[in-house]
């Protein structure tokens, strides 16, 4: 037998003490209660109990009783024979009290049904805005505040709800996904002519949405920047430092960031830029300088990443109020090439009374460490602190200066070319004490990291130190901005020197050792292979798991979806012939009402459904957009009704070229309403 402690004895004979009193309670409370009952069975059952005070007595007596243990316990054949007795008495002065469970049995019945509910409750996914996403919600009342996403974020969600953690990239930008493996299967509705402006304009005739669609949001849509909404949907973007999942899962670097021709597209859509010369060619990698290993435009800071490291940049909404009064640094951009040039910039804040820092000096090298530009800048207001241990500004350095904010914009607006690169480290908040903006960006703050974490940055000082073996920022006079832009330059000289991943922690913690065991020449071989893996086709990770699905459309855009199904390992089949083996069905319809009815007869057979219609230009006329938008109204409810339960419905307007953005509508369909789900 196992001994106890002298502790444990003490808690059991406490226990003991606890259940002794509970039943001494329980006993009494009985004995009230047949009292109590003897008094109801001598009362004449016919007499009407409201005119008889004691039995109003009683009533009233009775009203706080609790139920003693015997009724939650299997009761004594002496207890149950008294109860039989006067069972009819009880029921008539309990019949307007509230339902008493009879025995235990009822209760754990109970009790067992309300956590199934809650299991089920807990097991419906849904789909939660973060601030990104609620900034993006298409609000009339709030229609300036607006900060539209992109369509790559829906494409995350899409490719998240169907591989979960194993997807490539994540919505965490903008939403979260609860109980994604709960999601039966996903429905994308692609509706190519209409826009938000639609939407808001004409809410009235789209109740399927208002009604049914809960998230309903603005998007950066490839029509306002002359680009295919095909393109953006179905391939999975290789470029940029973000693609760190998809990095670490094939190993190579350079072939995830072969291309970078969506970062100069987004950065169109909100700068005014000119239209690419036809001559330039897009391989970036033909007249490089002697100097760089690897085009420079694959450093540069792609728009959602200047958004989330804060650089101030022409978006509408809450953006546009927000910079009102910043300039650009041109009025037209040209589009960076692998010989545009880089320039250093840094500079030197103080405190002023405005509560802000405010500019106090500016200097700017170019790449062969050469100062073009360098001044000290008198601030608007009075400076509080001038911060000379960090700024190395002095009073008396600001004494006779009569340079100005204005002056310094209207500087650099002269002296930067149109498709100039700006290098600093953590260049956002320079940018923001110019009140300048800047599409092209290379900030050595992103693109270096000894951390091994994206979110955590390495500062100047040590990038200086541990890669170019210099010591800088140790005066004690205070920093240099001089100094500090020559730094910034020569790091991104060093890494166009040597890789993409040189001096970058986080893409090199998983990169393959065997690439750097292989000579050049199979080091290609090994790229080339590798490139066709990736197929850069939402489709290949979709069908992952042994998941199918569907494209139905036109003949037209059925041909623009089929680049992204060329030269893949995918078994493509179409409608009539495909089989179980099969993984991706290509149904080409004959209009947009037998493809919405196509796409709804086989909703429920696949993983994916792709279902894009194209709205012409005449059916938007005046006589006719009422019925247009009456009729998508109804092809969105159609597909919705032939969804399955916990099926995460998506509709997609494709915006307008120098028009409007585009508008996406989610929501995952559930047994039970929205509001239920959200107060379980």
């Amino acid at each position: 037998m196992k001994k106890f402690t002298t502790k444990q004895l003490q808690r059991l004979e406490k226990k003991k003490a606890k259940m002794a009193a509970f039943l001494e309670i329980a006993k009494l409370n009985d004995k009230d209660k047949e009292a109590k009952l003897q008094a109801l069975k001598q009362t004449s059952i016919t007499t009407d109990r409201s005119s008889n005070p004691n039995n109003n007595n009683i009533t009233g007596e009775n009203s706080n009783h609790k139920r003693s243990y015997k009724d939650l316990d299997n009761p004594s054949s002496e207890t149950c024979d008294e109860k039989k007795d006067c069972h009819e008495s009880e029921s008539q002065w309990i019949n307007n009290k509230k339902p008493r469970l009879s025995d235990c049995d009822e209760y754990l019945k109970l009790k067992q049904e309300l956590r199934k509910r809650k299991k089920r409750l807990q097991a419906i996914p849904r789909i939660i805005l973060k601030a990104v996403g609620e900034n993006a919600t298409l609000d009339i009342g709030n229609m300036k505040r607006r900060i539209p996403i992109f369509l790559s974020d829906v494409q995350h969600l899409l490719l998240y709800s169907l591989l979960g953690h194993h997807s490539p990239y994540l919505p965490a930008r903008w939403c979260q996904l609860e109980k994604y493996n709960k999601v039966s299967h996903t429905v994308v509705f692609v509706v190519e002519g209409l826009s938000s402006y639609h939407f808001i304009a004409y809410e009235s005739m789209f109740p399927h949405i208002t009604n049914n669609l809960k998230h309903r949001l603005e998007v950066i849509t490839p029509a306002v920047y002359g680009a295919s909404i095909t393109e953006e949907l179905a391939a999975v973007p290789l470029t940029g430092t973000q693609s760190n999942k998809l990095i670490r899962r094939y190993g190579s670097v350079e072939t995830a960031l072969q291309t970078n021709g969506n970062v100069i597209k987004l950065l169109r859509s909100v700068f005014p830029m000119k239209s690419p010369n036809s001559d330039v060619k897009n391989e970036h990698n033909i007249n490089l300088p002697s100097t760089d290993k690897f085009c420079r435009t694959k450093l540069l800071l792609s728009l959602s990443q200047m958004v989330e490291e804060n650089y101030p940049v022409p978006l509408k909404g809450i953006l546009a109020e927000r910079y009102g009064s910043y300039v650009l640094t041109r009025d037209v951009y040209e589009e960076a090439t692998a010989t545009s040039p880089m320039f250093g910039l840094d500079c030197e804040m103080c405190l002023t009374t405005s509560g802000n820092l405010e500019l106090t000096r500016i200097s700017i090298v170019d790449e062969s460490m050469k100062i073009i530009y360098d001044s000290l800048v008198k601030p608007e207001n009075a400076i509080t602190n001038y911060l000379t241990r960090y700024s190395g500004i002095t009073e008396e350095m600001l004494h006779n200066v009569t340079v100005t904010l204005h002056d310094v914009q209207q500087t650099l607006r002269t002296l930067l070319p149109a498709d100039a690169i700006l290098v600093g480290q953590s260049l956002n908040s320079d940018l923001h004490t110019l009140k300048m903006m800047h599409p092209y960006i290379i900030d050595t703050s992103v693109i270096f990291n000894l951390t091994g974490n994206r979110y955590r940055k390495t500062k100047l000082q040590i990038l200086a130190r541990e890669f170019l073996g210099e010591s800088i920022q140790d005066s004690k006079a205070g920093h240099c901005s001089a100094e500090d832009s020559k730094a910034s330059m020569k790091l991104v000289q060093l890494k166009l020197a040597n890789s993409i991943d040189y001096g970058d922690a986080v893409l090199l913690s998983d990169r393959n050792m065997k690439m750097e065991e292989t000579d050049e020449k199979s080091e290609r071989a090994l790229q080339k292979t590798e490139m066709k893996n990736y197929a850069t086709s939402i489709f290949n990770h979709i069908t992952k798991n042994k998941n199918t699905a569907a494209i139905v459309g036109s003949n037209e855009i059925m041909s623009e979806y089929s680049k992204y199904l060329m030269n893949s390992s995918l078994n493509v089949m179409d409608d009539e012939n495909f089989a179980k083996n099969d993984q991706v069905r290509l149904v080409i319809a004959d209009n947009d009402k037998h493809t919405v009815g196509r796409a709804a007869e086989i909703a429920m057979e696949h993983a994916f459904v792709l279902c894009h219609v194209r709205i012409k230009e005449e059916q938007l006329e005046d006589e006719q957009i009422e019925k247009t938008l009456h009729t998508v109204n109804k092809w969105s409810h159609k597909l919705w009704q032939h969804s399955a339960i916990n099926g995460l419905a998506c509709v997609i307007f494709g915006g307008q070229n120098n028009a409007a953005n585009g508008a996406c509508f989610l929501n995952i369909k559930t047994e039970i309403s929205p509001d239920v789900v959200v107060r379980a």
